[in-house]
C-alpha cells in the first residue's frame, strides 16, 4: 500500500543519512513485525522485533548514544532471542563485542532526489497474492534464507505486509516469467529499498537494476537511503547513491542479513 507522503523538510546530507537509514529501517521492521504477529519493542534508542525461531529477533539502532539501561536491555534480548539475532547499527557506535556475535561492515548510502530511468524490464508493484509468494520465494532463495526453509507461504512475507502504510513490493518479469524481486519502504519523506533479489535462473541480465529503477520511479522526488552489499554497492553507485558512512552489523551465527 503506497502511501502519499511530500518531500522531507529536513536537511538532506551524507551526514545525517546514518539517522535517516535508522528511521526506515525502524518502520520497516515495525510493518514487517506487526505483519507477523510479533512483539515490537520501542525504545529511545533502539528498536527491536521479537520473532519465533525462524523468523529470528532483529534489533535496529536507533541513536548513536545509547545509554547504559538500553545495552544491558539489547543484550538480554540477544541472550533470550528464541531464534537467530540480527542488530544493525547505522551509526557504529555501539560496542556489542562481549556477546560474542560475528560482525561486519556495510555501507549506509543516500540518493538525493533526481530523475529515475526507465527500467529495461518489466517491473510492477505486487498486487496479487500470488504475485506476493512469488516474490518472497525469490528473496528467500537470493538470499538463502535458510530459516524459512521449507518454504511457508506468507511466512516472510505476509499479505497483510504490503497493506502496511508506505509498503510496496515490486517484481520484475522476463518474457512472463517472475525474475526478480524487492521491497520498497516510504517513512517521513524518506524511501529506502530491502531485500532486492534475482532469481538464480535470471542472473547477470540486469534483473537488480530493472526492480530498482521501477521501485525509484515512484520516489524520485525524494531522498533515498539504503544499506549496500559489498555486490550490491556498484549497481546503487550507478544509480546515483553515495556512499555516506560504515553500518556495523552483529548476528548470531545463524543469522541472515
Amino acid at each position: 500500500m503506497t502511501m502519499e507522503s511530500t518531500p522531507t523538510d529536513r536537511p538532506v546530507s551524507l551526514s545525517g543519512a546514518p539517522t535517516l537509514q535508522a528511521r526506515n529501517s525502524a518502520a520497516f521492521w515495525t510493518a514487517t513485525g506487526v505483519s507477523r504477529g510479533h512483539e515490537v519493542i520501542r525504545r529511545r534508542g533502539f528498536l527491536a522485533v521479537d520473532g519465533d525461531k525462524r523468523a529470528g529477533t532483529r534489533i535496529l539502532i536507533q541513536e548513536p548514544d545509547l545509554a547504559p539501561g538500553e545495552v544491558s536491555e539489547v543484550s538480554e534480548l540477544v541472550r533470550g532471542a528464541a531464534g537467530s539475532v540480527t542488530v544493525e547499527d547505522p551509526f557504529s557506535s555501539t560496542d556489542l563485542g562481549p556477546l560474542g556475535l560475528r560482525t561486519w561492515q556495510m555501507p549506509v548510502m543516500l540518493r538525493l532526489p533526481g530523475p529515475v530511468a526507465a527500467p529495461a524490464l518489466e517491473v510492477t508493484r505486487v498486487q496479487r497474492p500470488e504475485d506476493l509468494r512469488a516474490a518472497e520465494q525469490v528473496v528467500i532463495e537470493g538470499f538463502d534464507l535458510d530459516g524459512f526453509q521449507p518454504h511457508r507461504p506468507g511466512e516472510l512475507f505476509p499479505t497483510s505486509l504490503v497493506e502496511q502504510p508506505g509498503v510496496d513490493v515490486f517484481i520484475a518479469s522476463i518474457d512472463g516469467a517472475l525474475a526478480g524481486a524487492g521491497l520498497s519502504v516510504l517513512a517521513d519523506g524518506v524511501a529506502s529499498h530491502y531485500w532486492i533479489a534475482t532469481s538464480s535462473a535470471f542472473r547477470s541480465r540486469g534483473v537488480g537494476r530493472a526492480v530498482m529503477l521501477g521501485a525509484l520511479a515512484h520516489v524520485a522526488d525524494l531522498p533515498a537511503t539504503l544499506t549496500a552489499s559489498k555486490l550490491g554497492r556498484p549497481l546503487y553507485e550507478s544509480l546515483g547513491y553515495t556512499v555516506a558512512a560504515p553500518s556495523t552489523w552483529w548476528a548470531t551465527p545463524a543469522a541472515d542479513a
